[in-house]
């Protein structure tokens, strides 16, 4: 049992309500949290990374995706590795020692809807791509007119200096 110390009175708050996958799409995105976790058997580690959607009517939103960076299965290693270097692609961060360095940098989360499975509902997965603009038509450049050039008057000649020199000693000539 635990002391609440107080009354909690639920008519002032509003409850958690569940939230639904988000449907398969593109979403500007960014990560914003990340941890390296054990695995529940306590026999790997996972990274843990939490995103938030930038941009779009689900700006806001959060994703989290798990990478089993170290396991017993080297398939699964090698699936966590390739999803890791797909986020390095796509932040432009080819390489990191600490996840944190590829914290609040754009990229593109394309999102799928896995089904349900052991008990859970249905869950988002993301991959990962570089973000994507629209491309704008670049906008034309000002025509410049050059200036009309007077015409070329002929160098002066050098003229001796006093002491015989054409020019200052100290400025040698290539």
């Amino acid at each position: 049992m635990a002391n609440l110390g107080a009354t909690f009175d639920a008519t002032g708050v509003e409850p958690t309500q569940t939230l639904e996958v988000l449907p398969p799409g593109k979403y500007p995105a960014q990560i914003v949290n990340s941890d390296l976790r054990l695995t529940k058997d306590g026999m790997g580690q996972y990274l843990f990374l939490e995103i938030d959607v930038l941009e779009g009517p689900y700006q806001g939103r959060k994703l989290f995706d798990r990478l089993n960076l170290v396991n017993a299965n080297t398939q699964t290693v090698e699936i966590a590795q390739r999803a890791l270097s797909a986020i390095c692609h796509a932040t432009g961060r080819l390489q990191v020692q600490d996840s944190e360095e590829l914290h609040l940098i754009p990229f593109m989360a394309v999102v799928q809807v896995q089904p349900p499975k052991n008990g859970y509902g249905e869950s988002n997965k993301v991959r990962y791509q570089p973000l994507e603009r629209a491309s704008q038509p670049a906008a034309p450049q000002p025509q410049r007119i050059a200036a009309p050039q007077p015409a070329a008057t002929p160098a002066p000649q050098p003229r001796p200096a006093v002491g015989g020199f054409a020019s200052a000693p100290w400025k040698r000539s290539a």
